[in-house]
């Protein structure tokens, strides 16, 4: 497939955003993220709404019409010290308008600042507090990308360790599986997205001082079993591919309904993209697995 217009023009700017992750101040990209927030403009059709979620600041992503007892639970990336960004918010208000569900973006508390467990228990408390509103699990999905796909996983493996009732489904978008030191293995891989060195002030910015091998840090020391179906798109070219063809391996080891999707060419959560027809149908793809899963024990049930 020849590269897009869309698709050239995107990677031309990816060597400047892989140098801004290393070399630009971390204060300074939140500053520019958050100017970035307050000048985006909504998805046409979609309506915005700030929540508390028992302490934890949400926002609801409402695209007209959407059901109002089906709900997507979004879990943003960024390394786990970046907010919700101005590309996060229209790409889940895209995912939302394509599912016909409203989404709840959880604004998770980030790193260094609160390291792990703090971003894993608001994500955690977000999806207590959907299903104290009165919304059925089997009418909740959840999805997250990089850092969020890694708290989507953990957050299964949490609430089905303490005995809550589980999402219906559960998607990944180029999800983080292990957070130890890998020797340098990272470094062999030219993602033109991800710089080996912010992968590692990320990781090292939410383990602190806790052990990196911690199930609900990386999840590929944990136990898969009992998870919902799960979906996984990671791109060829970016350095957590290893990392998704491992969490496949071990949800299927462990007999969880699970399927990998690997994108020829594209790099770490292109989904973010929207210009790009590997986007949509990326998003096409995770819109039409969550709805096949959702409400599907209610009916099973009935």
């Amino acid at each position: 497939m020849t590269p897009t217009p869309a698709e050239r023009n995107i990677r031309r700017l990816l060597p400047l955003m892989r140098l801004i992750q290393v070399y630009v101040p971390l204060s300074l990209v939140r500053w520019s993220e958050k100017r970035g927030m307050e000048r985006v403009r909504m998805t046409p059709g979609v309506a915005r709404e700030v929540v508390s979620a028992d302490g934890v600041r949400c926002e609801w992503c409402i695209p007209d019409q959407s059901a109002a007892d089906r709900v997507l639970l979004y879990l943003h990336g960024g390394g786990f010290i970046y907010r919700l960004s101005a590309l996060h918010r229209k790409m889940v208000a895209d995912l939302a308008r394509r599912l016909g569900v409203r989404a709840l973006l959880v604004e998770y508390r980030v790193a260094p600042e609160y390291p792990f467990p703090a971003a894993l228990d608001d994500c955690v408390t977000a999806y207590r507090w959907l299903v104290k509103q009165s919304i059925a699990p089997h009418n909740i999905v959840v999805a997250g990308d990089s850092a969020g796909g890694n708290l989507t996983i953990t957050s299964l493996m949490k609430l089905r360790d303490d005995g809550d009732p589980l999402p219906a489904a559960a998607a990944c978008l180029s999800p983080v599986g292990d957070m130890t030191d890998r020797g340098g293995m990272l470094g062999n891989v030219k993602d033109p997205l991800l710089h080996p060195k912010a992968l590692k002030i990320y990781h090292q910015s939410y383990v602190a001082e806790h052990d990196a091998r911690h199930p609900l840090i990386s999840p590929i020391f944990g136990n898969w079993h009992g998870l919902p179906p799960l979906l996984i798109h990671a791109g060829e070219d970016e350095i957590l591919r290893e990392d998704a063809l491992r969490i496949e391996q071990l949800a299927k080891a462990a007999g969880v309904d699970v399927r990998l999707e690997i994108y020829p060419r594209m790099w770490h959560v292109w989904q973010l993209y929207l210009t790009l027809p590997q986007s949509v149908q990326s998003l096409d793809d995770i819109a039409q697995f969550l709805r096949s899963h959702l409400g599907v024990a209610q009916e099973q049930a009935g």
